[in-house]
């Protein structure tokens, strides 16, 4: 998961628990969804970066030999995402390139249909309006913040910040929140302070990164589901549980959120290029969704591998 740098829960291993009871699995490669409509799912998180520094240089605080890969380019995508169906895609901006999208848009420029974006702004430049609304035409459908590094920032009294959230809301655009559970508060206090603002959370708010799925934690999250406007990513099974495929411990989690937000407020994803690293491979992440869980409907299945992250990110 990147950023983890920034994160302030440990990463340990653990040995999960087992499954909440009366859920079982469907192993099936052939399921009647995926055979059905095998051609057109989306990723709703993945990266992409380049080692041509030239063209586009990293942001000052890195160096290339940060860049783990080296390289995560479309091509570099591609092989991954074309023989599993899924032919569109949600770019998030790199964190390498700091406030500089520029890689990004070039690259749904260069792939017309097929990427979305999710770029990082400076909320505190006076322009941050302006510069969201041209992001928008160059289709990024979303702005990336992380929590307050220093631990004391708080976004509900952060003007700057409000600005942000303000336009977002003016522009129907979403704000995407790559966030600890512990920031979950900060989240639901904005979400009041903003209504109508489209709120996605990120990776199951982190929960399951230290070894460990937090109840307290989980029901925070859940409770952000009285809130019609947030939506959370169902993505990064590679850095969360067990961390080993087929990524079955993490049900129960998802049974929970179906319950509390329904089919049409979570989104599948996989955090490329990381969910692809040895010894995890694309193709697991997306079976846990496709194949393995019995308590998701074909429609179910619809919303969580497309139609939620189409109504958010490619929306015409």
């Amino acid at each position: 998961m990147e950023e983890e740098s920034k994160t302030r829960v440990s990463r340990r291993a653990f040995t999960a628990a087992s499954l909440a009871a009366g859920v079982s699995l469907v192993t099936a490669p052939g399921d009647s969804v995926a055979n059905a409509a095998a051609s057109g799912w989306i990723d709703a998180h993945t990266h992409v970066w380049t080692d041509d520094l030239k063209h586009y240089p990293i942001a000052a605080n890195y160096t290339a030999s940060s860049m783990q890969p080296a390289r995560f380019t479309p091509e570099d995508l591609f092989p991954h995402t074309k023989p599993a169906g899924v032919e569109r895609v949600v770019l998030i901006q790199m964190s390498y390139y700091g406030f500089d999208n520029s890689y990004m848009t070039d690259m749904i420029a260069k792939h017309p249909g097929v990427f979305a974006g999710v770029a990082i702004v400076d909320h505190r430049k006076v322009d941050v309006a302006h510069r969201m609304k041209e992001l928008a035409r160059q289709g990024v459908r979303g702005f990336r913040l992380y929590p307050p590094s220093d631990q004391k920032t708080d976004w509900t009294t952060d003007d700057s910040m409000h600005q942000l959230w303000k336009s977002a809301r003016e522009q129907d655009l979403a704000v995407c929140l790559l966030i600890n559970p512990t920031d979950l508060p900060m989240a639901a206090k904005m979400g009041e302070i903003f209504p109508g603002t489209r709120i996605v959370i990120d990776h199951f708010a982190r929960i399951g990164v230290s070894g460990k799925i937090d109840s307290a934690a989980l029901d925070q999250l859940c409770g952000l589901a009285k809130n019609p406007d947030v939506l959370v990513k169902i993505s990064a099974f590679y850095a969360l549980g067990k961390k080993q495929a087929p990524y079955d411990d993490l049900l129960p989690m998802i049974r929970r959120l179906l319950d509390a937000y329904g089919p049409s407020r979570l989104m599948w994803a996989s955090d490329n290029p990381y969910q692809v690293q040895a010894p995890h491979r694309y193709v697991d992440s997306l079976a846990l969704i496709r194949d393995r869980i019995d308590f998701l409907s074909p429609g179910d299945k619809e919303h969580l591998l497309r139609k939620t992250a189409e109504q958010v990110y490619f929306r015409t």
